[in-house]
């Protein structure tokens, strides 16, 4: 079992940034493949960003490009999602998960989320 933890939410004004952290425990993620999504009250949940096992490749939402990166330190089982430029429209809760098959598809483990809220 993977058990995966978001912490680095908060309150951040306009054109701030914050860093969101991914823990993991249980078995290892360092070969899954590991995604960040987030999802309003009432919304479909949206994706974010995502990274290779490796962490050579990146994948961007169009939303976020520009201005989010996702990284990842396998040695400490750990995802990160660094967020620049932050805009009122990303505040919602955001989710780290983790995609054994490497798909893209199945993200069988998710975390409990945590808060980003960005004031105008």
């Amino acid at each position: 079992q993977v058990q995966l933890l978001e912490s680095g939410g908060g309150l951040v004004q306009a054109g701030g940034s914050l860093k969101l952290s991914c823990g993991s425990s249980g078995r290892t993620v360092s070969n899954y493949r590991m995604g960040w999504f987030r999802q309003a009250p009432g919304k479909e949940r949206e994706f974010v960003a995502a990274i290779s096992w490796s962490g050579g490749m990146t994948y961007y939402a169009d939303s976020v490009k520009g201005r989010f990166t996702i990284a990842r330190d396998n040695a400490k089982n750990t995802v990160y999602l660094q967020m620049n430029s932050l805009k009122p429209e990303d505040t919602t809760v955001y989710y780290c998960a983790a995609d054994p098959q490497k798909t893209g598809r199945t993200y069988d483990y998710w975390g409990q989320g945590t808060q980003v809220t960005v004031s105008s």
